[in-house]
């Protein structure tokens, strides 16, 4: 039987982007097919105001990444807020990536802001922090694509970190059987990362352009990542808020 996901769209891509890849639900899809625990998922783009209607069942909820700022007081993620909140009080299984990672942190009890050290974009490398019977295939070290200049700075107090490093010290974490949330984006690939970097060039400046562009050279473990997600979902839960 298939695990239900849904995707919370938080954003649209860059219009020239669009054509090839979408946008970030579909790039989701396009990742979690490659790794091996069957799968559905439905996207609802929450930025534009769509919502799984009252009576929809899902296995997990997914919250995607986003040019927004997880702290921002947009109504759009005020409410996206609320809703949240709601289903981790009902129990519900809530997976987040860059700015969903940033979002459930908050909502829970941490704390994001723009980051000090400034941009993260390329290829990053983080050493793992924690083991649970869901991270298989097992690694000695994770890389991701990245592309942020927000980061968690504290996390809530049931959180455990996974991986860290020292640009971004809270890159990973889950909160018992309950939540999971990455950084790094598991669903960009090589070229995608290569397009943002040309696009935000003059914003990123030459040195941290550069360096991003030479890091590309790096694979990633997105599909990794993927797995452990689709893991995660599939383990039993404890106990609600577990």
């Amino acid at each position: 039987m298939s695990l239900r996901i849904c995707i919370l769209e938080t954003d649209v891509l860059r219009p020239e982007l669009v054509e090839q890849y979408q946008g970030y639900g579909r790039m989701f899809e396009q990742l979690f097919t490659q790794q091996p625990i069957a799968a559905e998922f439905t996207v609802y783009n929450v930025m534009n105001g769509h919502y799984p209607p009252d009576d929809a069942v899902f296995d997990a909820y997914l919250v995607t990444g986003s040019k927004a700022d997880s702290f921002g007081d947009d109504p759009w993620i005020a409410r996206l807020k609320a809703f949240l909140l709601d289903r981790y009080q009902r129990g519900d299984k809530l997976l987040g990536v860059c700015f969903g990672h940033q979002l459930l942190a908050l909502l829970l009890g941490g704390r994001t802001e723009r980051a000090s050290q400034g941009w993260g974009v390329g290829t990053h490398r983080y050493v793992m922090a924690a083991r649970a019977p869901w991270m298989s295939p097992q690694v000695e070290e994770l890389t991701l694509l990245i592309s942020h200049q927000d980061q968690v700075t504290a996390l809530p107090e049931n959180a455990t970190v996974i991986a860290s490093s020292d640009f971004c010290p809270y890159a990973a974490y889950h909160i018992g059987d309950q939540v999971l949330c990455f950084q790094g984006h598991p669903e960009f690939i090589h070229d995608y990362s290569r397009a943002l970097l040309d696009l935000r060039q003059e914003n990123l400046g030459a040195e941290v352009y550069r360096k991003g562009i030479d890091s590309l050279a790096v694979a990633h473990q997105g599909q990794t990542v993927a797995e452990w997600m689709m893991r995660f979902v599939a383990q039993p839960k404890a106990s609600p808020n577990a």
